[in-house]
């Protein structure tokens, strides 16, 4: 019998979390697990589950006017925030409720406090008054919203954290940020009918992406009705009676009733005590491990989002599965984090899998791009000017499709298969063999037949 409290002790307990613990109970350890907040971590509490319900509430208006062309009588009501708002919470405590029931149900010890490092095998939980020990201990305490504390009146600004949680919907709201997590919820908030300024800094929004696809995104918000201020540098908010107004470096000033921030996500370090188990951060203050998930204390280890790989719940799953794999099941495991697809939830709807045009020239030099835009059928016999954009990826030395990207109505579900293709390796001429189903719009990637040049300098 050991003689620590525990085989091992989770410190999170949000998707990544959840699962290294329960598979480790599973085969007979004997397993904890902290939370100081609410299990279910940020995708089911505050990121990918709620934001989906938004999303999905905000494309309701976009529908009417579709079924307005196809000739229905159909008008849109007022939308009421609060009943949208009792019904996501009560969803939100069901699924919690079944994180902490499948934890039970593994024989982890679910303990409600947070956890800090005294040594590298003892936590202490303050709120409890006492110490623990664990002969493994795995990190998994996800991300946290980054606020410009540098920014003058930041302190009247939401983040996505405090979003979720507003009582009624504001009149009119600026978010600040050009990432995937701005967008989606300018357009969310568009969609519920909100007055939506969104500003960036940048130039094109959703940097790291296929610079296509941003071109494409930039000029659809903008059709779509959404109010873009590219180039745009917040210098200060200021809150008076009219409302908050956002100051401007180029002189403009817009004042509105809420200011999201959605300026990216930081590493959740903060307070853990890492120093008094030898720890190791990255430069940009990330958990460092290796493939297998290990810090630079060989018994301690860290997955998903505090580690700044790829920050997808998905990613975080896959790597807690393979830390239980290889240290409670004698199975070596690494989760290969190339080829995984991602989605944005902005309307249009953006998915990718695999390298962008840039990337891939970068590192293979000689490739051939496969691109279609066209307006859609369901949208176009409807009047609407939308279109979508599709886009293949090929190194010419081996024919391979190496990257996948799509702009437009269900992308991420299309993708989702398409992921598997680029992540077999399968062949351009596997795509052109395979027949399509007509009439949808991924049989697109089934039929794209000439190349054209790509481009010789990446845009900024």
């Amino acid at each position: 019998m050991s003689s620590f409290d525990y085989d091992l002790f989770v410190i999170g307990a949000g998707s990544g979390g959840v699962r290294a613990a329960r598979l480790a109970a599973q085969t007979g350890a004997r397993v904890a697990i902290a939370e100081e907040y609410r299990v279910g971590g940020t995708c089911v509490i505050r990121g990918c589950v709620p934001k989906k319900f938004m999303v999905y509430a905000s494309e309701f208006p976009e529908e009417i006017a579709l079924a307005q062309g196809y000739g229905w009588t159909a008008e849109l009501g007022a939308f009421d925030w609060a009943r949208f708002k009792a019904t996501k919470d009560a969803e939100i405590s069901r699924l919690s409720g079944i994180y902490a029931a499948n934890l039970a149900k593994a024989g982890v010890q679910l303990i409600n406090a947070r956890a800090q490092f005294v040594d590298s095998h003892t936590l202490e939980l303050p709120s409890q008054g006492r110490r623990l020990t664990a002969a493994k201990i795995l990190i998994a305490t996800g991300g946290r919203p980054v606020v410009p504390t540098a920014l003058p009146g930041h302190e009247h600004g939401l983040t996505s954290n405090e979003v979720f949680h507003l009582e009624q919907a504001p009149k009119s709201i600026l978010v600040i940020g050009g990432g995937y997590i701005a967008i989606e919820f300018a357009c969310v908030f568009k969609g519920l009918g909100v007055e939506t300024t969104l500003a960036y800094r940048g130039p094109k929004l959703l940097r790291g992406f296929d610079e296509e696809v941003r071109e494409h995104v930039t000029e659809a918000v903008v059709e779509n009705g959404l109010h873009l201020r590219l180039n745009a540098e917040p210098m200060g908010i200021e809150k008076t009676e009219a409302g908050l107004v956002c100051h401007f470096a180029h002189g403009e000033d817009l004042t509105v009733e809420a200011v999201l921030f959605a300026t990216g996500r930081a590493p959740y370090v903060e307070g853990l005590g890492l120093e008094h188990a030898g720890v190791a951060l990255t430069p940009k203050g990330a958990i460092a491990v290796d493939a297998f998930s290990r810090t630079s204390t060989p018994h301690i280890f860290a997955v998903g989002d505090v580690t700044d790989r790829i920050n997808l719940t998905p990613v975080a799953i896959r790597e807690a599965a393979a830390f239980a794999a290889t240290e409670f099941q004698h199975r070596p495991t690494r989760f290969d984090h190339l080829d995984v697809a991602s989605a944005v939830f902005s309307q249009p709807e953006v998915a990718t899998v695999g390298l962008s045009e840039e990337e891939a020239v970068e590192r293979f030099g000689e490739i051939e791009i496969f691109v279609t835009r066209f307006r859609p059928m369901k949208s176009l016999f409807a009047g609407k000017p939308d279109r979508v954009l599709m886009k293949l990826v090929v190194q010419k030395a081996t024919n391979k499709v190496v990257g996948c990207h799509m702009v437009g109505p269900g992308a991420a579900e299309i993708i989702q298969m398409a992921a598997i293709a680029v992540k077999a390796g399968l062949t351009k001429r596997d795509w052109d063999e395979t027949c399509a189903v007509h009439p949808t719009m991924a049989e697109e990637f089934v039929t794209l037949k000439d190349a054209r040049p790509w481009r010789s300098e990446t845009k900024a």
